[in-house]
């Protein structure tokens, strides 16, 4: 039987008229919905299925490089998803402990179908915030600005503003070995019709594609022959609500167990490359480097005898089973044989079989940096649908993109974090200067100010401004100035104490081979050393007069630790404030500029920065086209102006 849509429908009609609609309920939509309406904006958030809202179609987990930051981001910004994940893991665990505070990054091991139902509840008892599902077909865009949505059922809602997190299910496409089918993720209802929509509004649409591994019983899974991998002994918790002292962790965490896989899975791999989607043409969509398929690292990394695999608990009340590592989108039967030549999964039964999904994306240069697109006002687009890969980019774009629907509907200037302020800063940057010519994924290294950007002084940074837009209650505001307060005093007071040379100091540092002191040593010089922690400290000045939590002390050994680095990283911030300053007027005709390159001139034409700092980092731009530029609109010599 045919699906009802808008062309089917003969007439529509007005329903309830909202300050914002959000369509799709995954994790940037969440987000986008719950910001929009904590901003005191009557929001709407409109999805295909109910039992999809913040759903993980793929790994069942939150946070890891990069992305644990972005997460603990969202949450000093006034977010879900960190709050979310702290009720709902079955482990977590701190990676790169042995690393630098810039690399270091939390990773939680979700239940998948808790994390759901949790963010479900808190969206249906979020006063300002209707749920509703249905599938949105078309905009309702007058004079080149977005008014409302129309629905497959002819329901028109009119808006001030509109955000688009559609996700994979935009004319999404599963594709597994020959067979293919018209789908969204994890086989629910795909949309449609509004891809065709924004085409013919003159929006520019990519295809990418991402995919799934198989998943197994995990009754059938022989874990003797694998290694465990279990969670931190005293878990952490990535939103700053859950304080050390009144944070209850989850009982009893599961553990997640790592395999690998052989020579025998290479071989079968390569005996049926030729029913491979990805390597007989039938995949178009570009898929994610970071995170290719079996198939596609066993091709591109063939002098590799094995690849890691993790077996990842998908809830506490299901016995599936993740096989992290394994994405896949060949025939069924050659993923059982897959599977079944891995150690421990000898005898598995598989209860899913991986799958790959291609999906539109909007061209994320048609963006502004507050995630409104520049082909039609008062329209904004998150998540997958401008190219990136994962819950938390995702997420990240949605509570943005949610901010700024919200703060034009009430007619107030756009939000916009810089690459110094946030790793959001960063993915929203790289999207709208530099594009994406696959799914895009954070990488600390694509943070150039990283070690101000860590995973542990999120709220340092953020907390001020999720409070200025209405997101932080005053009560939690008000502990994180005390917070603050309790840091920088206790800097000043370790910046004022000298320690004394003795024999107990003295035979402390020699046994690091350091020599003796002869003279005094400012507390904090003396906490520098790599050896000295805060607590180490303690035993040679006297005590704070306040008591001070683990994270105060966490921020206070950081912060002197690393101090000569961050002052450079933010002397290096200041420079670049200069540049961010020169605003490029918005009629600005480069057709009238002479001496700059051919290539720079189209990027410059097609992505229209917004100052000159931006430019700066578009790809083909080089500096000699930044100094031109820069002579024109200091000197106000654009010839002519555009229409």
């Amino acid at each position: 039987m045919k699906s009802l849509q808008v062309s089917d429908v003969k007439q529509t009609y007005r329903a309830e008229d909202y300050d914002v609609v959000v369509v799709g309920a995954g994790h940037a939509g969440s987000e986008a919905a719950l910001a929009a309406a904590r901003m005191g904006n009557k929001t709407l958030l409109v999805t295909i299925n109910l039992d999809m809202v913040a759903f993980m179609p793929c790994n069942p987990s939150i946070g890891g490089p990069a992305k644990g930051t972005v997460v603990r981001e969202i949450d000093a910004l006034g977010g879900e998803m960190g709050k979310n994940i702290d009720k709902t893991y079955v482990q977590m665990r701190m990676l790169n402990t042995g690393k630098g505070p810039a690399v270091q990054a939390l990773r939680a091991q979700a239940d998948k179908h808790a994390y759901h139902a949790e963010m479900k509840k808190t969206i249906e008892k979020e006063p300002n915030l209707t749920l509703r599902q249905g599938i949105v077909d078309s905009l309702i865009v007058e004079d080149g600005e977005c008014k409302g949505v129309i629905t497959n059922t002819g329901a028109r809602y009119y808006a001030k503003a509109v955000v688009i997190c559609a996700g994979t299910a935009a004319r999404g496409k599963i594709i597994i070995g020959e067979l293919m089918y018209a789908s969204g993720p994890n086989n629910s209802q795909p949309a449609e019709k509004l891809s065709e929509n924004l085409a013919d509004l003159g929006f520019d649409l990519e295809r990418f594609k991402t995919g799934t591994p198989p998943r197994v019983d995990g009754n059938t899974i022989d874990y003797a022959k694998t290694e465990e991998q279990p969670g931190d002994e005293h878990p952490n918790h990535f939103s700053y609500e859950n304080s050390d002292d009144d944070y209850l962790a989850v009982k009893n965490q599961l553990s997640c167990w790592l395999t690998y896989t052989n020579k025998k899975t290479h071989e079968i791999i390569r005996e049926n490359l030729d029913r491979a989607p990805m390597f007989t043409g039938v995949i178009e969509g570009v898929g994610p480097r970071y995170c290719p398929s079996i198939e596609d690292k066993i091709v591109r990394f063939a002098d590799k005898d094995r690849h890691q695999l993790f077996l990842e608990p998908e809830g506490r009340n299901t016995d599936e089973w993740y096989v992290q590592g394994l994405s896949t989108s060949m025939p069924e039967e050659v993923q059982q044989d897959i599977v079944h030549s891995i150690a421990g999964l000898e005898n598995a039964q598989m209860m899913r079989p991986g799958y790959a999904i291609e999906y539109d994306v909007v061209a994320p240069y048609q963006l502004k940096p507050s995630l409104e697109t520049k082909v039609v006002k008062n329209l904004f687009t998150a998540g997958q649908t401008n190219g990136t890969s994962g819950y938390e980019e995702a997420a990240g774009q949605g509570i943005i993109a949610g901010i700024n629907a919200g703060l034009r509907a009430q007619g107030k200037a756009p939000f916009v974090l810089k690459r110094d302020e946030a790793y959001i800063g960063v993915m929203i940057d790289d999207l709208v200067t530099k594009g994406t010519n696959e799914p895009y994924r954070l990488l600390t290294s694509r943070a150039e100010y990283r070690l101000l950007l860590r995973n542990d002084n999120a709220d340092m940074r953020l907390t001020e401004k999720g409070h200025e837009l209405g997101l932080i209650s005053d009560e939690r505001y008000n502990q994180f100035i005390q917070k603050r307060t309790m840091i920088e005093d206790e800097l000043a007071r370790l910046d004022n104490i000298r320690i004394k040379p003795s024999d107990e100091v003295n035979t402390f540092v020699e046994q690091f081979g350091d020599k003796p002191l002869k003279d005094g040593i400012l507390a904090s010089v003396f906490l520098r050393r790599p050896y000295v922690t805060y607590d180490i400290l303690m035993q040679y000045i006297p005590a704070s007069d306040v008591e001070l939590p683990a994270r105060v002390i966490e921020q206070i050994e950081i912060r002197t630790k690393y101090a000569g680095y961050i002052a450079k990283a933010e002397a290096n911030v200041e420079r670049m404030k200069k540049m961010e300053a020169k605003k490029i007027p918005e009629n600005i005709d480069y057709d009238a500029i002479d001496g700059i390159a051919t290539e720079a001139h189209q990027k410059l034409k097609k992505i229209m920065p917004e100052t000159l700092a931006q430019a700066s980092r578009i790809s083909g731009v080089n500096p000699s086209d930044i100094a031109i530029l820069s002579v024109y609109i200091k000197q106000g010599k654009i010839a002519k102006v555009t229409e």
